[in-house]
């Protein structure tokens, strides 16, 4: 069971505060046991609305087969403010979490990890609260430099040049002419084991499977369909 050490509906200068604690819990160390199952995790909503739509699918691993999934709907206290969203976002998430069934060895997060201003993306913040290995897998930059890949399969070092050049996160070009992922670890995982772990999760998609079916699966309950995974 996830616990929620801190309130979600705060000022702007105490989510800050907040993730500047939080920071310092992520622990960015290899797995200490195999992976047998991954879920992928994603969320939709409109900015300008308060409704949240929350989903986390369970897969075996590595072949992902489904084995259960979860989806909640909540109206959001904080506002959509970027480099803020976990404070949007996770609360539906962790409803999600708790009801599963079945816990995951890893989770995927449709967001940042440690490629964060404060580095404390969502995947870094839901990671600590669940204190589970988390992967973010972002569709874009929100910190840090890169060259891009040129070709399929292979990735550049993110780097956040304003801080001595840390590497920050992996750029993985995952399909030709398409955006590439920024890939960046959670909690409880490496940078090398992150960018490993999604490329084994492609099937032919810019997205690895966990994030583009969790994707599908919130979009299908925001729109009232019969969910199918």
């Amino acid at each position: 069971m996830a616990d929620t050490p801190h309130p979600w509906n705060v000022s702007l200068s105490e989510a800050r505060l907040i993730q500047e604690k939080l920071r310092r819990e992520v622990r960015l160390q290899p797995l200490t046991s195999p992976i047998r199952t991954i879920a992928g995790v994603d969320i939709s909503c409109n900015r300008f609305q308060k409704t949240v739509y929350a989903g986390i699918i369970v897969f075996s691993y590595p072949d992902l087969e489904v084995i259960t999934y979860e989806v909640h709907q909540e109206e959001a206290e904080f506002p959509y403010i970027p480099g803020f969203l976990s404070f949007r976002e996770i609360p539906s998430l962790l409803s999600c979490w708790n009801a599963l069934t079945e816990k995951p060895d890893l989770v995927m997060v449709d967001g940042q990890g440690i490629a964060h201003p404060r580095r404390l993306g969502i995947a870094s913040h839901l990671g600590v609260l669940i204190d589970t290995p988390t992967i973010g897998c972002a569709k874009s930059v929100l910190t840090g430099t890169y060259r891009m890949p040129k070709k399929v399969g292979t990735h550049s070092p993110l780097v956040d040049v304003k801080q001595h050049n840390e590497i920050i996160g992996a750029v993985l070009l995952s399909k030709q002419k398409s955006n590439p992922l920024i890939i960046s670890p959670g909690h409880r995982i490496t940078l090398k084991e992150s960018v490993k772990v999604v490329q084994g999760c492609l099937r032919g998609y810019r997205l690895p499977e966990p994030t583009r079916l969790a994707h599908l699966l919130v979009n299908q309950f925001r729109r009232g369909e019969l969910l199918r995974v």
